[in-house]
């Protein structure tokens, strides 16, 4: 005879016996999803942190924690992690094919040249495994000013290649004179200057990936990145509010797809020129 009371109706998780499991999905690219507190619905565009960014139909991205309080089709799911793939290639932040092995190559004597720390750490954050892959080191020089005399110091060979990434180069610049003039130059056969039109690097990050129309224009009276924070209306007091700035910067960048054409080119151009021969 069935008993409709069922057994023991103290026993251990009757509580939970009749509640609804939540499906717990992975936050896979392109997935759309509701929050379940607001209402925003948005597709996955990246993972960063214990954090998912959605981004809405207008463009428009917010971060979220990973877990629950989110809807896929009307019902309440658990967003987490999605798990490798076993199987297939699987690609770098810059889109490249990821090495089958992990270990790094030895550094060649020929090397990347950047203006400044912000410009290396985007160059890691997009290309550092593709970077590590080939034993291409990246070196800021604190300014293209200074390239001269570095080159009279560490002369390159065709054994020891620069290539060198510039901000702001475009015609009639600063930065286009003294890149003409390494051109021309004694070693100017052995090394490869390319740059991008902004005037800072921050500017390589696309304006959807910062959730904005285009980046703030700022007067030349105030000091660019000081202008930028408070246009974003972020703390610019000093170097300090500036260094945070870049890192809320830098965090919106997980893919090359964050990054415009103009460097993403450029970048690729200089892993070339300096990977030629073994």
């Amino acid at each position: 005879m069935d008993d409709r009371y069922g057994a023991d109706v103290l026993a251990p998780g009757w509580r939970d016996a009749a509640a609804k499991k939540v499906a717990r999905v992975p936050a896979s690219r392109d997935l759309v999803v509701e929050v379940a507190s607001d209402g925003y619905v948005g597709a996955v565009v990246g993972l960063s942190s214990g954090a998912v960014e959605l981004e809405d139909r207008r463009g428009k991205r917010r971060l979220f924690p990973l877990g629950p309080g989110f809807l896929v089709d009307g019902q309440p799911v658990v967003l987490v992690v999605p798990e490798a793939q076993p199987s297939g290639k699987r690609r770098t932040a810059s889109g490249s094919f990821a090495a089958e092995s992990s270990r790094a190559r030895v550094a060649r004597a020929s090397r990347i040249l950047v203006e400044g720390r912000h410009d290396a750490e985007l160059v890691e954050k997009v290309w550092g495994a593709d970077l590590r892959a080939e034993g291409v080191v990246v070196e800021y020089l604190q300014g293209v000013d200074l390239l001269a005399d570095l080159l009279d110091a560490e002369p390159p060979t065709s054994e020891r290649r620069y290539g060198v990434l510039v901000d702001h180069l475009v015609p009639g610049s600063k930065e286009s004179r003294i890149a003409e003039a390494v051109a021309r130059g004694r070693h100017g056969a052995h090394v490869r200057i390319v740059g991008h039109p902004f005037v800072d690097v921050w500017q390589c990050v696309t304006p959807e990936t910062m959730g904005i129309a285009r980046w703030p224009e700022v007067p030349r009276s105030i000091e660019w990145k000081v202008g930028i924070c408070r246009a974003f209306g972020w703390p610019a007091e000093d170097q300090a509010d500036i260094a945070r700035a870049w890192q809320r910067i830098l965090g919106r960048v997980t893919t090359f797809r964050n990054l415009e054409p103009a460097l993403l080119g450029r970048v690729e151009e200089l892993i070339d020129f300096v990977t030629v021969g073994p």
